[in-house]
């Protein structure tokens, strides 16, 4: 019976064998059931969202899962060949905030950008194109880089490391990373035309709140303010100030800023000759930079910002580049698109309509001004004084029908009171016609001032007669002399005259101004303090001019302050 037993223990063992090869097998399609279950899940996964971070994240964080790797970062690649974002997964808080800095897009990932080809290795270090990792980076072995392309663009790579029990990366993860960045692609490309749609939908928003506000007649302050705050929408950007010539030659000053949090945004003036605003504005064009390191480029971000990518686009365009909207991101987010510059160069061409429309109203409304002001002093020379001379001459030719001297001499004081009163009215058309430009008030303005501020301290409201080319013909330090000489003498008559009436006046006759001072009151004291008087001889003199004083026919004192005009 033994000799009967050995040939049936053959297919015994043959059949064992045939049924673990099977039973492996099966385990592999299932595994590979799993796998492809596993990454189609994947793609619904990556393409169920718009949002562009979201996108790019989940297509990183499903990679490490369907591969078992440790690690894994997208790298998107900018219009200049180079890293511009980087999304890390897999890396906690700490270990981020231990690594010096992110990766520059040299050594394997450089040749990746370079050269957009899968790339499996068992050990990075071993490569030659490797440079290691920057201080901080925690150790990592194996490497799978594969390309992320969206149509004929390659818009990024997908970077995984260290497989999971410390196996390699084999074909069949290349395989599966392979068709997950295809689906990737077509993930990204969705979330960036939704990005783009929404983009063009948040400018032509923008752009017709602008409009409205600029055909409502807002101030130009107003529409500069929204279009900072929608520029900084539109371009998604952490800060924006706006910057306008300044007062001091070769600077810009900040005249509108917004941004996160309550502290500060700006660094104060900007020099055109070392800003990249600087260069906006006087190129006319857009500027942008990546990373505004140290003293190589001066923005007009605060340091406490910790700004990154950073453009400024000039408010206008050619040699109407009336100011520069700069715009800045924290370090780490993605720099500007040239697209991006080009739209916000657009936008921005509407502040500079705004700044040019409120120039325009208000060069209509001084225009305006000026027609009221000469038909008043027309009306005034052609109606007022005509009827005015004519009563004088009435009066002139009636004294000498007059035979009571006291009636004689009251219409002599009439006739000189209407003279008087024509050379007024003729010192105030003169003003009217030829007005101050826009600026610090006149010195007819700073007379009345000192004259009305005397009234509460004296008890009644002296005299004021003003004649000639006080504003347009008296030089500002002349007339800040003469304010100076008036303040001392209303103060002296409010101090120590006691008077009960005052007289100002001041005039330009044949190159000269003179301010005389008249009062009723005690007159000056012998022997008293006379520092007062000495400053106002001392302005004169200093000037190439006189002063004096004199007591009056009536009694009280008279001060006349003369000196030439240039």
């Amino acid at each position: 019976m033994a000799e009967n037993e050995e040939p049936s223990l053959i297919p015994q063992m043959r059949l064992d064998e045939l049924l673990s090869e099977l039973q492996v097998r099966l385990e592999a399609v299932l595994a590979t059931r799993d796998r492809v279950h596993a990454l189609l899940e994947a793609v619904v996964s990556v393409g169920s969202d718009l949002d562009l971070e979201t996108v790019l994240r989940r297509i990183v964080e499903t990679a490490t899962t369907l591969v078992d790797a440790s690690y894994g970062a997208m790298g998107v690649i900018g219009e200049d060949r180079t890293l511009i974002q980087f999304v890390p997964v897999g890396l906690s808080e700490e270990e981020i905030a231990r690594i010096e800095h992110w990766p520059h897009g040299l050594g394997l990932l450089g040749l990746l950008i370079k050269d957009p080809r899968t790339l499996r290795l068992a050990h990075i270090s071993d490569h030659p194109e490797s440079y290691g990792f920057p201080p901080g980076h925690p150790p990592m072995g194996g490497f799978l880089g594969v390309p992320v392309r969206v149509r004929d663009e390659v818009f990024g790579n997908l970077y995984l490391t260290e497989k999971r029990g410390g196996g390699e990366f084999d074909e069949e993860d290349e395989a599966i990373v392979v068709a997950l960045a295809t689906a990737a692609g077509v993930a990204i490309e969705n979330a960036r035309l939704y990005e783009e749609t929404r983009r063009r939908e948040t400018w032509l928003e923008a752009s017709s709140e602008v409009t409205t506000r600029l055909l409502s007649g807002a101030e130009p302050g107003e529409v500069l303010d929204l279009m900072a705050r929608r520029a900084r929408e539109m371009a998604d950007a952490d800060a924006v100030a706006v910057l306008l010539p300044g007062e001091e030659g070769g600077t810009l000053r900040v005249a509108i800023e917004d941004g996160p949090g309550p502290g500060p945004l700006t660094a104060g003036p900007v020099p055109v000759g070392a800003s990249i605003e600087g260069r906006a504005y006087a190129g006319g064009e857009p500027v942008m930079v990546a990373d505004p390191v140290g003293g190589e480029v001066t923005a007009v971000f605060a340091e406490e910002l910790a700004m990154g990518a950073v453009a400024a686009v000039p408010i206008g365009a050619g040699d109407t580049v009336r100011g520069v909207l700069s715009l800045g991101k924290r370090h780490g987010r993605p720099p500007f698109g040239h697209a991006e510059l080009r739209t916000l160069h657009a936008f921005a061409g509407q502040a500079a309509l705004a700044l040019e429309l409120a120039e325009t109203r208000r060069d209509a409304e001084r225009l305006g001004l000026l027609e009221d002001r000469d038909r008043i002093a027309k009306d005034l020379h052609d109606v007022v004084i005509q009827r005015l001379f004519a009563v004088a001459m009435t009066l002139m030719g009636t004294v000498r029908l007059v035979e009571r001297p006291e009636a004689s001499t009251r219409l002599q004081s009439a006739i000189d009171e209407l003279d008087n009163t024509i050379r007024q009215i003729r010192s105030t058309i003169f003003a009217l016609q030829t007005p101050r430009e826009a600026g610090p008030p006149g010195l007819r303005a700073g007379i009345v001032e000192l004259v009305e501020g005397a009234r509460g301290h004296l008890g009644f409201m002296p005299g004021l007669s003003m004649e000639g080319q006080l504003d347009n013909q008296v030089p500002e330090e002349i007339a800040g002399h003469l304010l100076a000489v008036l303040r001392e003498a209303l103060s002296n008559i409010v101090r120590h005259s006691g008077a009960g009436r005052a007289e100002v006046s001041a005039r330009t006759d044949g190159g000269t101004l003179t301010l005389v001072v008249t009062d009723d009151g005690s007159g000056i004291p012998a022997g008293g303090r006379r520092s007062g008087l000495r400053n106002m001889r001392e302005r004169a003199e200093r000037l190439g001019g006189a002063f004096e004083t004199e007591v009056p026919p009536g009694g009280g004192t008279r001060l006349t302050w003369s000196v030439p005009l240039p």
